[in-house]
């Protein structure tokens, strides 16, 4: 089996999850692979001393930052996110600048990208980072295009991924493309995680990507909404609802929620459309009618506007049969 080895990249303030989470899949993989070097993993720091997390847990690395790479450029370089990334050292923006260009896979978890960003190894190129960190990631790198919502972003030999567990995302992702749907389904089983969420799913459900609207009888109308998506959801139904006029109502929500009611309603029926299709086995004219579509041709008409996909492709992608 070929061997794809793994660096990945330690400093004071890293996220300990964005290390854990792609370190063990990688593990996982190689296991449920059969071969325990299919992806020789190490990991490192400048001087090869410990590390201390942002949450105070104390890492080791197993060597130095020049040592990982004295024998040839790993296959991937994973570079995590955490407070760390805020103040770099400026030698470890060096070293990313001098080596990160020879890995034949870049990946970036949380705001590691930021790091990649800083080194000049984004530019032109679409990208993701923790949702916290997007508009700073955007303005101090206007040469970057950043992509605020997926979980996770491939752009050629760079990949990029949202916050925290997403990383565990990507690297299911890579995992798959590398050695099979099965393998990472074996590891995804393993750590009692999705087979992998799709890269183009939102970072966050429709309801925490919305505001929250500050009036109750929005706030509760918002809720509502997501509970009932088969409902009739015209801006007059929810007016009335809401005890406003449609043209009041209207105002108000877009107002206190940043979106317009048919903007929300989309969502919240693709959403939950998404969600049935990977975890049910209900039939796609099943699906349309309870996620408010009507039809199935509505339905594939607002995947394919969406996602660019139909709802049975999709399905076929990412429907993860339940034992």
């Amino acid at each position: 089996m070929t061997q794809r080895p793994v660096l990945v990249v330690l400093f004071d303030g890293v996220q300990s999850l964005d290390v854990t989470g792609p370190y063990e899949v990688f593990a996982g993989a190689a296991r449920a692979a059969g071969d325990p070097e299919a992806y020789p993993i190490r990991t490192a720091s400048l001087d090869g001393g410990p590390v201390r997390a942002h949450s105070g847990l104390r890492l080791l690395p197993d060597t130095t930052l020049a040592e990982a790479v004295a024998g040839g450029a790993p296959h991937t370089l994973v570079v995590p996110g955490g407070e760390g990334t805020r103040m770099p050292d400026p030698a470890l923006i060096d070293w990313l600048r001098a080596h990160a260009p020879d890995a034949s896979r870049l990946v970036s978890v949380c705001t590691g990208a930021l790091l990649l960003a800083e080194a000049g190894l984004l530019d032109g190129h679409r990208a993701t980072t923790h949702w916290v960190a997007c508009d700073h990631l955007a303005r101090c790198y206007p040469e970057v295009e950043v992509d605020p919502d997926p979980i996770f972003v491939r752009d050629g030999r760079l990949a990029t991924s949202a916050g925290v567990t997403a990383g565990i995302d990507l690297a299911l992702a890579l995992v798959e493309e590398d050695l099979g749907r099965d393998v990472a389904l074996t590891v995804a089983r393993h750590l009692v995680v999705f087979l992998r969420r799709p890269g183009n799913q939102a970072q966050f459900s429709v309801q925490l990507a919305a505001q929250t609207a500050r009036r109750e009888p929005l706030r509760d109308l918002q809720q509502w909404i997501t509970e009932h998506p088969a409902d009739d959801l015209s801006v007059e139904a929810l007016a009335a609802r809401a005890r406003l006029s449609p043209r009041h109502f209207a105002r108000a929500f877009h107002a206190e929620t940043g979106t317009t009611p048919g903007r929300y309603v989309d969502r919240v029926r693709l959403e939950h459309a998404r969600r049935l299709l990977e975890e049910t086995s209900r039939g796609v004219e099943e699906v349309a009618r309870a996620s408010g579509y009507g039809t199935p041709e509505a339905m594939r008409r607002a995947f394919t506007r969406s996602l660019g996909t139909a709802p049975a492709d999709y399905r076929r992608r990412f429907h993860s049969p339940v034992r």
